[in-house]
């Protein structure tokens, strides 16, 4: 969907709730092929047993991955991604957990350089099937004002 927002469009507080995504086993390879992040933590099953968790972990950098892909629901044709500040992987995925993304608008603020634009931050709080928290971020946004 495409829908124009306008920075003056942005409101405090504002959020939206994604569907559920389930993390496999195959997300986990898939990603580690891609990475080349082959640490035992992700792939290696028998030495997991043996670790604090019991078992195999997503990657963190898979969940904000999936978690970002989750959010792209609507196209903005007035703002771009300026970028996540404040990334923290709260605890772990493991295979077969359901994750659900809620982004809500947090804060608003003037461009430092450019007039027309402002930063829009969205806070992407990502929570498992027993909703806790798994993983923070705030994403900036740079959104085109209005010409006055």
């Amino acid at each position: 969907m495409i829908r124009s927002q306008w920075y003056e469009d942005y409101e405090l507080g504002a959020s939206r709730d994604s569907f559920g995504r389930t993390i496999t086993e195959t997300d986990i390879v898939m990603h580690a092929g891609q990475t080349g992040d082959f640490y035992p933590h992700h792939m290696d099953a028998e030495w997991c047993k043996q670790q604090d968790f019991g078992q195999r972990i997503a990657h963190g950098t898979l969940i904000f991955s999936v978690a970002v892909g989750m959010t792209a629901t609507e196209m903005n044709p007035e703002a771009f991604s300026y970028g996540y500040d404040r990334l923290r992987f709260v605890k772990p995925v493991f295979i077969g957990d359901t994750i659900k993304v809620r982004v809500t608008v947090h804060e608003k603020k003037d461009h430092p350089k450019r007039s027309g634009f402002g930063i829009v931050s969205e806070r992407c709080e990502v929570f498992n099937q027993h909703g806790a928290t798994v993983l923070v971020c705030d994403h900036l946004l740079m959104v085109r004002k209005r010409a006055v």
